[in-house]
């Protein structure tokens, strides 16, 4: 799919929210695009990632992203949202796009007789890595906690982009020391055991085919939030302001708007390979 979106901006509004400035490439200012330096040429074992702000601004040829309808030309929300992750990772390492790749996401239906799909049963039993190959997890038991058991130190705590690019410290993209953008938020419709959250599609954006401002799609923080044990679980953390697509990077605190990112995100999905 193409990747010509062709703004140059230093701030933009949308829905209300206010959007930290971009390039064409959809990176922040100064930020590099493309695989960390120095990363692996194997594919073998990459298997993990959150998808990057720049590769949903790509994908869904909008500033915006792809808000709560994730089914990106599928009949389903949860078959669109796999099919993002396997154009991420090809991406940004060619070949791996041959992977079976699952969008960590639950939904009210489309499991067994009309069941509810849980996350933690689409992804496979692990192990799981990045793409330099650093541990995300051993086992899906390990998986399912607060952060991920097991995980490599570097990375436990602020889980990285398709490109092995951490969200919240320095070197990350937009991040100068301890000043970073708020882009914690995580779409995944799931609760701190990698089950459906509630068994209400409000929570999951009418199962991740809605992009109206009704919604309230549960996430979780690809860093912690806070120190409190208030917004540290990876999967499960708390509600973003509605099903809209939009961006909201900078620090305020609380809701903001009626849109997926309005609470400190962009709509990322977090993206599992069912075999590394």
């Amino acid at each position: 799919m193409s990747g010509a979106v062709g703004w140059k901006c230093s701030v933009l509004s949308a829905f209300g929210v206010v959007l930290l400035g971009c390039d064409a490439s959809g990176a922040m200012p100064g930020a590099e695009s493309g695989p960390t330096a120095g990363a692996p040429a194997s594919m073998a074992k990459f298997s993990f990632f959150v998808t990057s702000l720049a590769s949903m601004r790509e994908l869904s040829q909008s500033p915006a992203g792809f808000g709560g309808d994730l089914r990106f030309g599928k009949a389903t929300g949860l078959e669109g949202a796999d099919e993002i992750c396997r154009q991420v990772a090809e991406r940004s390492l060619p070949g791996s796009g041959q992977k079976t790749w699952r969008a960590f996401l639950s939904a009210t239906s489309g499991g067994p007789n009309g069941e509810p799909v849980h996350a933690k049963d689409r992804i496979g039993n692990g192990p799981w890595y990045d793409r330099l190959e650093r541990m995300i997890a051993p086992s899906l038991e390990d998986l399912l906690h607060t952060r991920p058991r097991g995980s490599d130190p570097a990375i436990m705590h602020d889980l990285p982009t398709e490109d092995g690019v951490p969200h919240h410290m320095d070197g990350a993209p937009g991040c100068s020391g301890e000043s970073c953008p708020d882009n914690h938020g995580v779409l995944t419709g799931t609760n701190e055991h990698g089950t459906l959250y509630k068994m209400d599609d409000a929570w999951t954006c009418k199962d991740w085919t809605s992009s109206g401002r009704e919604g309230s799609p549960w996430c979780g923080h690809s860093w912690p939030r806070a120190d409190s044990g208030l917004g540290i679980n990876w999967m499960s953390a708390r509600a973003d302001g509605g099903c809209a697509p939009c961006v909201s990077l900078i620090e305020g605190g609380g809701i903001r708007s009626r849109c997926v990112g309005s609470a400190g995100g962009y709509g990322a999905i977090y993206c599992f390979a069912l075999t590394p």
